[in-house]
């Protein structure tokens, strides 16, 4: 049975669409298409959809007859994918490989891109051997040359695409052996700086960035007029029109991707299309799908660990595991960080190899008291999956969930060891005195409450 879109992400490629077709600057456009772009971002090693996944790219410039650009902004790979960390990536190779023979493809290096190979040098050489242009704002700091340029021309039919892209400078989000090798200028400082020039007399814009929202926010006024930005990093699903430029943000995990069509006077609507785990799969790379998940991943990670009466969002697995840490913690809302979650929980038997890309990382429960007004705040902030005004998205942000109705003076919020000792990003706090709740860990919790014996 196909797997149907959840409701939280309908609504997103609902307003995303209706937002489009609002704007008064589409309406009446002459400007022909001239080409297409392909955006996804935050892959992350997404094997029950990778075959999926390039199926749907082969099929979508087989489909258009226009000249098309695919671009991967990011993360393509994931070190809490055993299967992946034990083939060396093979699978993921593979599938950057097809690309080109699809269309031109341009990577932008994201903070993960090296979880698998150490060295981010040995992944940029590779990329460019299978064909793929690399661009990035991350220097080696061995050397102080650029990983790669910040900048290339793509050809699109007789057009020229530029692109540019840009990286997060959130070290801590990087493998920890790499981080000494990594110098990174902060993304709107960079722009600021460099992005005017390095735009200028192109044919057609397009900026890739892996800074996530809030970084991208200093970005977005130093666009011009009808360029095309790509964002990513923040697992988001959305569109946002300023002028004749439009911003996307593309999903994650291999769950959908953006086809934007782009005329010579700015980007047309764009459409976000999402990819089912029963669809076909390319025989390019089914056979090694197969192999790989066979070898690489142990009989112990098969195991099932329980059965999923029903497939959730990505936002309403996040909201579900909030409230399972708020009933094993005794507290009145449970917070849980965007990304310490991969994909949303899929229906039926659910294994611990599957189970793990639903979530992602272990950790402690943490607990602190705030005022019932605090709390309603940081409700308010939460849950950024829905539609929301570009200037209320925070970047990095929390699925919550509340259990009990707001009365009595504090109430008792619980959140992951990670989003305790990064809360200003999360919380909008510096204030807040967590402590951990002895003998509770994260994953236990979440399968607990999710899946039946």
């Amino acid at each position: 049975m196909r797997d149907p879109l959840p409701p939280t992400d309908r609504r997103q490629f609902l307003a995303g669409i209706a937002v489009a077709a609002a704007s008064p600057l589409l309406t009446g456009f002459a400007s022909p298409i001239v080409g297409r772009v392909l955006a996804m971002s935050d892959l992350h090693s997404a094997y029950e959809r990778t075959g999926q996944l390039l199926a749907a790219l082969e099929a979508e410039v087989a489909a258009q007859p226009v000249p098309h650009v695919i671009a991967i902004n990011g993360d393509a790979f994931e070190h809490g994918n055993v299967a992946a960390v034990r083939s060396g990536g093979a699978i993921d190779w593979a599938f950057l490989g097809e690309l080109p023979k699809i269309a031109p493809t341009v990577f932008n290096l994201g903070n993960h891109d090296n979880d698998i190979t150490a060295d981010l040098a040995d992944v940029v050489a590779r990329l460019r051997a299978l064909g793929l242009t690399v661009v990035s704002t991350i220097v080696d700091a061995r050397t102080g040359a650029p990983y790669a340029g910040a900048t290339a021309t793509l050809p699109l039919g007789a057009r020229r695409l530029r692109v540019v892209g840009v990286a997060t400078n959130s070290l801590n989000t990087y493998p920890a052996a790499s981080r000494p090798t990594l110098t990174i200028p902060a993304p709107g400082e960079w722009a600021k700086a460099n992005l005017a020039q390095a735009l200028a007399g192109a044919e057609l814009s397009m900026v890739m960035s892996h800074a996530g929202v809030a970084p991208d926010r200093d970005i977005l006024p130093l666009l011009p007029d009808g360029a095309l930005m790509v964002g990513g990093h923040n697992h988001l699903l959305f569109q946002h029109r300023q002028g004749r430029s439009l911003y996307v943000h593309t999903g994650s995990w291999s769950n959908a991707y953006t086809a934007v069509p782009l005329r010579m006077n700015g980007p047309g609507d764009a459409v976000s299309r999402q990819v089912a785990l029963d669809a076909p799969v390319s025989p390019g790379l089914a056979s090694l799908i197969a192999t790989v998940l066979t070898r690489d991943v142990t009989e112990q990670e098969r195991a099932i660990l329980g059965v999923s009466s029903r497939a959730l969002s990505l936002g309403d697995t996040g909201r579900a595991v909030a409230a399972a840490m708020a009933r094993a913690s005794e507290a009145d809302a449970g917070f849980i960080g965007h990304t310490t979650l991969g994909t949303g929980l899929p229906s039926g038997p659910v294994s611990r190899f599957a189970f793990d890309a639903v979530v992602r990382f272990e950790g402690k429960l943490m607990v602190a008291e705030v005022s019932r007004e605090r709390l309603a705040g940081f409700i308010a902030r939460a849950n950024q999956d829905r539609p929301m005004p570009l200037d209320q998205r925070s970047g990095d942000f929390l699925y919550g969930e509340t259990l009990r109705p707001a009365d009595g003076r504090l109430a008792r919020i619980v959140t992951t060891d990670w989003c305790a000792s990064n809360q200003a990003e999360y919380f909008g706090a510096t204030d807040l005195a967590f402590s951990e709740v002895p003998d509770v860990r994260l994953k236990s919790v979440a399968a607990k409450s999710l899946l039946a014996s």
